[in-house]
């Protein structure tokens, strides 16, 4: 899949219209109850409790009779019954995030695009251990002195997914989904500020909500299956008889997901297996050794903030890595703060075998679910 260097241009420009389109996605329903308990206003308070209940065209004013509070457990997107208030006895109902995520409500839209991993603009990301090495070739090919990249450079990731196909009950969906992720050395004017890394990432998969009791509050709530591709977009030009493998980074793969949800705590188990490649092509035949054959990642929510965490590695090799955010309540529209920590192997495909920490902070439009 070999993009130019225009497309990652391109994608920062469409950061820039994201931000500005992402307010009627991101507000089109809040995704818990939690997220209501900050407004400040009682009757924005309650129109966000009424959008999380499934109220939200009730028009303002209007009276209904009082309903049964066995009632809110009788929707297939209620988590659960409804439950007391803290410090309070009006019960508020929970929405599952898992549901609301990929629109299991069978009211949802057929055909309908989405958020999908998450998006966000790091104004900085600093790393301890910048990595230089695969751009020595290219250099040295070009006679010219490499010069330094700086440690500290923006980073930023698009991704969103389309819905191909449902049933009528929303239980079975087709999807598509594109992510792309870029690191830019904008702060650098001694190297023309290039963007030193992109990778894009097509997906197609089928979704499917379980809806399983595990017990202990836990519900099973998705199940996804299908392939993945995942590459740099470079030429391997300066690729040197199989000992150096140039700039050109790609693999594909077959993945299933799991999701399991607990009130205001999702969490996910990925697993995939990678596509063989021949030999004299393969870009990174040890690629396994680093980002393993799986993922366990999680996200919670409180009072309008969102934490994740996520864990990948090869416990044959003992090499992976961990990332962890923060993302803030909305600090004005939809755009949130957002802190970024990264320790390990493989924060992009060009570093795939490249160990570093890296922190970063910025805006985000969401938090990946």
């Amino acid at each position: 899949m070999n993009l130019s260097d225009s497309g990652a241009r391109i994608g920062a420009l469409f950061l820039v219209t994201l931000a500005s389109t992402g307010a009627s996605m991101a507000q089109a329903a809040p995704s818990s109850a939690a997220e209501c308990h900050g407004i400040a206003s009682s009757m924005e308070r309650l129109a966000c409790y009424d959008a999380v209940s499934g109220r939200a065209g009730d028009a303002p004013g209007a009276t209904t009779a009082a309903a049964p509070a066995t009632a809110a457990s009788s929707t297939p997107l209620a988590a659960g019954s409804a439950k007391q208030a803290e410090g309070g006895g009006n019960p508020t109902a929970t929405v599952s995030m898992i549901d609301n995520a990929w629109g299991f409500d069978p009211a949802s839209p057929r055909y309908d695009i989405r958020f999908h991993n998450a998006n966000y603009l790091l104004f900085g990301r600093y790393t301890d251990n910048v990595n230089t090495s695969p751009f020595s070739p290219l250099v040295q090919g070009s006679g010219q002195t490499q010069g330094d990249l700086n440690s500290t450079e923006a980073k930023f990731q698009l991704s969103f997914k389309a819905r191909l196909w449902t049933t009528d009950d929303r239980r079975w969906g087709l999807w598509a989904a594109y992510t792309q992720q870029s690191q830019w050395q904008v702060y650098n004017g001694d190297t023309s500020r290039p963007f030193r890394e992109n990778n894009y990432m097509p997906e197609l998969f089928v979704s499917y909500r379980p809806d399983v009791d595990l017990g202990g509050g836990f519900n099973w709530k998705l199940l996804n299956a299908g392939y993945n591709h995942q590459s740099n977009g470079r030429s391997d030009l300066f690729a040197n008889n199989g000992t150096d493998n140039g700039l050109s980074r790609s693999w594909n793969r077959l993945f299933a997901e799991f999701g399991v949800e607990r009130e205001n705590l999702a969490l996910f188990g990925t697993v995939w297996y990678r596509l063989p490649e021949d030999a004299s092509k393969d870009d990174n035949p040890d690629i396994s050794d680093y980002y393993g054959y799986g993922k366990l990642s999680a996200l919670y929510r409180w009072r309008g903030n969102s934490f994740s965490a996520s864990v990948r590695g090869n416990l044959g090799t003992g090499k992976g890595a961990v990332e962890a955010g923060w993302f803030s309540p909305p600090l004005f529209g939809p755009l949130r703060g957002y802190v970024q920590v990264f320790s390990g192997y493989g924060e992009s495909l060009i570093d795939y075998n490249w160990n570093q920490t890296t922190i970063g902070a910025g805006i985000a439009l969401s938090d990946g679910l």
